[in-house]
């Protein structure tokens, strides 16, 4: 006589289980882009009923929006965070620009040119887009202003020299799902030598180490596994 072990089903806390669904839902729009998250596809990664996804998030369009502001929110934290004890913002902005290259930035690259052409059908991405532009252009605009007022950075309008930057990084960025490996170094540097140039910085000012960047991958990835 044979029996069957069922599983127990373990009861989270509301909002433990929403930020397991909305994690979930980010891996699977990097991985694989916002068109693949539905509600059953969720449900089945996490091993749950795909109503219990439903009582979270009503419409998959809701839980599209949310894991690209996730996945958004989590990238500009890893590329602009809270500045170190000590650290200048010519410091800081040097390594916002090392962040701004390799395969992590690329795959978040995608992730933008994917949400930016949804949006045009999808009203809730379409304002969560918006809002996360938004949020780069403060954030980065904060770090220009804090620049200025420290006497690193010279320019008469912080604010107009963080669209200029942020123009060039999006041109650039969406060439990410073609192949950019025979890319002139100046091309790459196209947003550095801009920042420097507006910003009256000598040339190579905003460049950072190979070793300082290797090292800023590694912080973030032991971060990431404490996380």
């Amino acid at each position: 006589m044979s029996s069957r072990v069922q599983r127990k089903r373990i009861r989270k806390d509301p909002a433990a289980r929403r930020a397991e669904i909305v994690d979930a839902a980010a891996a699977v729009a990097l991985a694989e882009g916002l068109e693949c998250i539905t509600l059953r596809r969720i449900g089945e990664d996490l091993d749950v009923r795909p109503g219990l996804i439903s009582h979270y998030f009503p419409s998959a369009e809701e839980l599209v929006a949310e894991a690209f502001g996730t996945a958004a929110s989590n990238e500009l934290d890893g590329l602009l965070p809270a500045a170190a004890p000590g650290q200048r913002p010519t410091e800081r902005l040097a390594r916002f620009f090392a962040r701004t290259t390799g395969d992590a930035y690329d795959a978040i690259s995608r992730l933008w040119i994917n949400a930016r052409h949804l949006s045009r059908y999808r009203p809730l991405l379409r304002d969560r887009v918006a809002e996360q532009e938004g949020a780069w252009r403060g954030r980065l605009a904060a770090l220009l202003h804090e620049g200025v007022a420290g006497g690193e950075f010279r320019t008469a309008d912080p604010d107009l020299t963080t669209i200029q930057i942020l123009v060039v990084l999006d041109g650039l960025s969406a060439h990410a799902n073609t192949d950019t490996s025979n890319r002139p170094t100046a091309v790459n540097r196209m947003a550095i030598a801009l920042a420097e140039h507006e910003l009256a910085l000598p040339a190579g000012a905003l460049t950072s180490p190979l070793d300082d960047a290797a090292e800023d991958t590694a912080d973030d990835a032991a971060t990431a596994t404490e996380a």
